[in-house]
């Protein structure tokens, strides 16, 4: 069977490069990069990898091409994407550098994981050190490296750009904006130029996009009849909402469905209250009965009383614009696809930091109504049980005023794992 390149698939040369990426991965290529390929032909992506150049590697091989098998409920559909230009192993600082650095280069996409916005302190204060030293060394986070290049546009004056996270955190362009300043806290010219020429864009992201098998390589191969070393799969379903400015251009998202908005806080809500609350309720509570993919769980009606009830609470705190009702049956219908093997396990990381975007803005509201939040409190509960730590120490690490409601938690705890 032949490799999937440029030539071999009757492709020209690679799109001249516009976007920047940190963090390229199945989601980033199943999201951003099929957003571009499908409006903006012309705009090419230069992505780099988060940890080592593991993933860049076969699309380097594939001129950045890759095949997105879309799993619909009955049957799947492949296409091949061609909207990465290169794809670079993201410790190549002095490549990411130039790229950001370009006058060509519009806008910078990110996506790092939630825990990529709150790097460790130590971690924070070698990045500072980095950025505030005529010849540094590399920094050890992503926003350093981002900070880095920033600087090198600043030095080679190529204008204002844009950062757009699109990673589920709520005001996701506000954390990425103050986190970037706290890395240039020992760089007063970069911070400034920070401030004046960076336009940190807020984003609501939403396609699920599960971890691939062998068996999805065998059918991208069987549907497009080439050996790709890096497909990627997700559910047909995809939706993309950004608020804020572009002061070099951008695609024109909207034609493949994007939204720009000018308050984002709605659509960010309903995301990560709705959809990724939901998963963490799945993944917390869905091994414990022996399930691990989210169709599996959500298919237990113990565990989707927990999220049904989660769901209910989470409803009264969004516009009745959004039709929270159709979200939710929408979404039902999209955890229960059989054949989208979403695993439990890759949901499940860096849970804490989830449950603090996902349930206790629920949580807060509902006792702010003078409600018992007992959804909230179930979902909690779940998440509390599924860590196998101490009730009372790990709610208090999680919010300090969550401590109280520690034995209401226990005795929800309980009656989950009766159920």
């Amino acid at each position: 069977m032949t490799g999937l390149t440029r030539a071999a698939a009757g492709l020209g040369a690679a799109p001249p490069v516009r976007i920047a990426h940190l963090g390229l991965g199945a989601f980033h290529r199943s999201h951003q990069a099929w957003y571009t390929a499908r409006t903006a032909p012309e705009w090419g992506i230069a992505a780099f990898t988060g940890r080592g150049p593991a993933a860049a590697i076969p699309l380097q091989e594939q001129d950045g091409l890759f095949t997105l098998v879309e799993r619909g409920p009955a049957a799947d559909a492949a296409e091949i994407v061609g909207s990465l230009a290169r794809a670079h192993d993201g410790r190549d600082v002095a490549a990411l550098s130039a790229v950001v650095a370009s006058p060509a280069t519009a806008l910078v996409t990110l996506t790092i994981t939630e825990a990529g916005y709150a790097p460790a302190e130590d971690a924070l204060a070698a990045d500072r050190r980095a950025l505030a030293v005529a010849d540094p060394g590399p920094p050890r986070t992503a926003l350093g490296r981002l900070a880095l290049a920033l600087e090198a546009r600043r030095r080679a004056d190529a204008g204002p750009i844009a950062v757009v996270p699109c990673d589920n955190l709520p005001g996701n362009g506000r954390i990425l904006r103050d986190a970037l300043l706290a890395t240039a806290a020992e760089a007063p010219r970069l911070a400034e130029y920070i401030e004046a020429s960076v336009s940190a864009v807020s984003t609501s992201v939403d396609r699920i996009t599960p971890a691939v098998t062998d068996e999805d390589r065998a059918a991208a191969a069987r549907l497009t009849g080439f050996e790709d070393r890096a497909p990627v799969v997700a559910e047909p379903f995809h939706d993309w909402t950004l608020a804020g400015g572009f002061p070099a251009g951008r695609p024109e998202w909207e034609g493949a469905g994007a939204r720009i908005v000018d308050d984002i806080a709605p659509y960010e809500h309903r995301k990560l209250w709705l959809l990724n609350g939901a998963h963490t309720i799945l993944a917390s509570a869905g091994p414990r009965r022996g399930h691990a993919s989210v169709a599996a769980a959500m298919g237990d009606d113990a565990v989707r009383g927990l999220v049904e009830a989660f769901w209910d609470e989470a409803e009264r705190h969004l516009p009745a614009e959004l039709d929270a009702p159709a979200y939710r049956e929408a979404l039902a219908a999209r955890f229960l696809n059989p054949r989208i093997e979403h695993r439990l396990a890759q949901i499940a990381r860096d849970s804490e930091i989830k449950v603090r975007a996902r349930i206790l803005p629920v949580l807060r509201r509902e006792r702010e109504a003078g409600r018992d939040a007992a959804g909230c409190l179930a979902a909690l509960a779940a998440w509390a049980d599924g860590t196998e730590r101490e009730t009372e120490p790990l709610l208090a690490d999680l919010a300090a005023d969550l401590a109280p409601l520690a034995a209401d938690v226990d005795a929800l705890r309980i009656r989950i794992r009766q159920n």
